[in-house]
């Protein structure tokens, strides 16, 4: 059978601005990504989101971003490895505290927007990011772009690991995101992400913008709880996937405590 998470960014309101429809997407995903205050988010957006997740029984994992409010973490910023692991401690340390509050338990960390993909081209900013994970909460499952540099940082910091592919996004050749400032960018069409899900799930691949095949691996897919519609995205996205066989599930923590228990040498 096969078997895939339904993840999305979400709490990325803050203060008297309102950005997704959670509320409306919560029924159909698997996994939210919150967001922790720096690209979006607040405090009190971080608890009403956790509470949300509870009660759609949905998994709760941070996600970090650059301190970018105003260009909602998706502008490039020059920041060291020691940065990147402070941002993610600190952030992950908001989260935590709020989940435990609430009772509740952390399933994963994925970074956002520009963070996400420099960690997944850069070496030095991908091993930043996992050990910080690993040292806040050796059990947090990292979600990492299927692939990627973020992908080998985590396994080699002992980290379960999540490979992550994107319905709602277009891909290079050579596995990237397609640029924001492209017009390409967004697959828009509902019926056109459910079929790439699809082939993710059961293939391993997807269709580039060049008219090349992707080899990638679908742990979890992504869908983007900014997107004009993204409520819709997800009903079709977790409908059809479940009319097609496919379970539908949390990661979960299993496979962390897997991880944890290897002997190092096999880490």
């Amino acid at each position: 059978m096969y078997r895939v998470d339904l993840n999305c960014d979400m709490g990325e309101s803050f203060g008297a601005f309102v950005i997704g429809a959670d509320q409306e997407v919560f029924p159909y995903i698997t996994s939210a990504n919150v967001a922790c205050g720096f690209h979006g988010g607040d405090p009190s957006v971080m608890r009403t989101t956790i509470a949300g997740a509870l009660a759609h029984d949905v998994a709760i994992g941070a996600h970090p971003g650059l301190p970018d409010l105003v260009g909602f973490g998706r502008r490039t910023m020059d920041v060291t490895p020691q940065e990147v692991y402070d941002l993610i401690v600190y952030q992950v340390g908001a989260l935590l505290g709020f989940a435990r509050a609430a009772g509740a338990e952390l399933q994963h960390v994925k970074a956002h927007g520009a963070l996400y993909n420099m960690a997944a081209a850069q070496p030095p900013l991908a091993e930043a990011i996992a050990q910080a994970v690993r040292d806040v909460d050796g059990a947090l499952v990292l979600f990492a772009m299927a692939g990627s540099h973020l992908v080998t940082a985590g396994e080699r910091a002992g980290l379960a690991t999540a490979s992550e592919a994107f319905a709602d996004r277009n891909y290079s050749r050579d596995g990237a995101l397609v640029s924001r400032r492209r017009g390409d960018a967004l697959v828009s069409d509902a019926d056109e992400a459910l079929r790439r899900a699809l082939r993710m799930v059961r293939d391993g691949k997807v269709r580039s913008v060049d008219g090349d095949d992707v080899v990638l691996r679908a742990d979890t897919i992504c869908i983007h709880g900014d997107g004009p519609h993204a409520a819709e995205l997800a009903r079709k996205l977790r409908t059809g996937l479940e009319a097609e066989g496919v379970s539908v599930r949390p990661v979960g923590r299993a496979a962390a405590a897997s991880a944890q228990s290897a002997p190092a040498a096999q880490r």
